[in-house]
C-alpha cells in the first residue's frame, strides 16, 4: 500500500461509508446481547469495547469482541485500497475509528477506539500494528493499567511510522493518536490524580479503558 496519488470526492466518499459502514457495527453490544449477557452498555463503563465486555466475566466474549472490532478497521482498509487506492485507504481506516467511536446505531455513542485503531495500522503496515500490540502487551504487563498501556502505544505509533520512512503514514497515526488520546479524557485524568483502577480490580465507578 505504498504510494500515495490524488483521490477523487467520489473516491473519497466512497472510501468514507465504507470506513463508517464497518466501524459502526457495535461487535461488544451484538456478542453480549447473542450470549445472553444482556445489554453492555449497562455495566462498568456504559461502554460498547472488549474492556467493558470482560467485565461480564466471560473472557471469550471480550477476545471475540477484540478481534472483530480490530477486523473491522483492518478490513476497511484493505477493501478500499485494493479497490480505490492507498489514499483512499486512509479516508477509510480514519471513518472506521470514527465510526466505531459515533456508530449511528447507538445515538453515536459507541467504544474508544483502540481495537479499530490497532486493525487500521496492521491494515496500512502490519510491523507498526504489531508493534502498537507488543507495547499495549508489555506496559499492560508491567503496570496493570489498561487505558495508560493504550496511551502509550497510541503514542508511539507515529513514531514506529516514522521510523520506517512513511511520512504520510506517521501523519495519519499521529491523527488516530490525537483521536485516542481525546476519548480517553477521562482516564487521563484518572491516570493524573492517580485513581486509574489497575487491570482485574474492582471499583465503584469502572469507567476505565474500553477498546
Amino acid at each position: 500500500m505504498n504510494g500515495m496519488t490524488a483521490l477523487s470526492w467520489s473516491g473519497a466518499a466512497y472510501a468514507a461509508l465504507i470506513g463508517y459502514g464497518l466501524g459502526s457495527v457495535p461487535f461488544g453490544l451484538l456478542i453480549s446481547l447473542a450470549a445472553g449477557l444482556g445489554d453492555v452498555r449497562k455495566i462498568g463503563s456504559g461502554n460498547i469495547g472488549a474492556t467493558n465486555v470482560l467485565r461480564t466475566g466471560k473472557k471469550w466474549a471480550a477476545a471475540l469482541t477484540l478481534l472483530l472490532d480490530g477486523g473491522k478497521g483492518l478490513v476497511a482498509v484493505l477493501l478500499a485500497g485494493m479497490f480505490l487506492g492507498a489514499s483512499a485507504a486512509l479516508v477509510a481506516g480514519l471513518c472506521a475509528v470514527l465510526g466505531h467511536i459515533f456508530p449511528v446505531w447507538l445515538k453515536f455513542k459507541g467504544g474508544k477506539g483502540v481495537a479499530t485503531v490497532i486493525g487500521v495500522l496492521l491494515g496500512l503496515y502490519w510491523p507498526v500494528g504489531l508493534l502498537f500490540i507488543a507495547t499495549w502487551i508489555g506496559m499492560a504487563y508491567l503496570l496493570r493499567i489498561s487505558s495508560l498501556s493504550a496511551l502509550t502505544a497510541a503514542a508511539l505509533a507515529p513514531a514506529y511510522m516514522m521510523a520506517f520512512g512513511d511520512l504520510t503514514k506517521a501523519i495519519f497515526a499521529f491523527i488516530l493518536t490525537i483521536i485516542l488520546f481525546l476519548t480517553h479524557h477521562a482516564n487521563i485524568y484518572r491516570l493524573w490524580h492517580g485513581q486509574e483502577p489497575r487491570i482485574g480490580q474492582k471499583k465503584k465507578d469502572e469507567n476505565t479503558s474500553s477498546p
